[in-house]
């Protein structure tokens, strides 16, 4: 049992049959009456975000999840396969169930995949990757300091905002939590 006191981000709670993963949370101990937790929740099955208030000390089951290194191999008519790195075990997981991960998802990359009593409730990637800027209007020498950005699209098909100096061929760090562009990779 996880107590609301004992929350931090990415402690993993089971609520009403559902897994839920700490996200943010606050302690708040107001000069009146009973202190009490804001927190921040992500639900790992579908990916919601949710904010709940709970009392200080009220307890939930630890959800326990599995966390297996995977390689991703190739995608095949909207599905999407995974090859275990130890076992060599294949699994194939739909595009609903990566939702917007797919954005940034590159043949051979190691991500983790979080399984839930046996079954696969989602997959976490590495917190930045690299792609490679495949179509955009050209860069303008010396305007870098407008703070003004532009569309490009990286490999994946996935659209991020950069600055004007950024190329077609360029390789971008990107962020997979905010999908925001990062820098320019070395």
């Amino acid at each position: 049992m996880i107590s609301s006191n004992d929350f931090r981000p990415g402690v993993t709670i089971e609520i009403d049959g559902n897994v839920w993963q700490v996200i943010e949370f606050q302690h708040v101990k107001p000069g009146k009456g009973a202190a009490f937790v804001r927190s921040k929740l992500r639900n790992l099955q579908t990916g919601s975000v949710i904010e709940r208030t709970f009392n200080a000390g009220v307890k939930f089951p630890a959800a326990q999840v599995e966390r297996k290194t995977m390689q991703y191999l190739y995608e095949s008519d909207g599905s999407y396969y995974f090859m275990d790195i130890e076992t060599y075990d294949q699994i194939m997981l739909t595009k609903e169930q990566l939702g917007e991960k797919l954005n940034f998802l590159k043949a051979e990359m190691e991500v983790s995949v979080l399984f839930f009593n046996g079954s696969v409730i989602g997959v976490e990637l590495p917190n930045s990757v690299e792609l490679e800027v495949i179509e955009t209007e050209p860069g303008i020498r010396g305007n870098t300091a407008t703070g003004a950005s532009k569309p490009a699209k990286v490999e994946t098909g996935y659209i991020v905002r950069v600055p004007l100096f950024v190329n077609e061929g360029d390789v971008l760090r990107i962020d997979t939590r905010s999908g925001e562009y990062l820098e320019r990779a070395k």
